[in-house]
């Protein structure tokens, strides 16, 4: 998945931070578990990235997780 801009649909950079050039926005990137809306955490081990929820207390399938960008104020 391309990390898209939500204002212009343009691809995003990283400097650090997802930016958007055209917009000079910093976003950060949030995932939502499909199951109960709740914000996930992100687990990074062996070089693979899972998805754990804390109010449903299960890993989520990185494929069934809703990615949003959030602008950085």
């Amino acid at each position: 998945m391309d990390a898209v801009c939500p204002q212009c649909d343009h691809t995003l950079e990283w400097d650090g931070q997802y930016y958007c050039v055209l917009c000079q926005v910093h976003y950060k990137k949030i995932a939502y578990c499909p199951d109960c809306a709740g914000e996930l955490e992100k687990l990074q081990a062996c070089g693979a990235a899972s998805y754990f929820c804390n109010q449903c207390n299960e890993l989520k399938s990185k494929s069934r997780v809703r990615i949003e960008f959030h602008k950085i104020d």
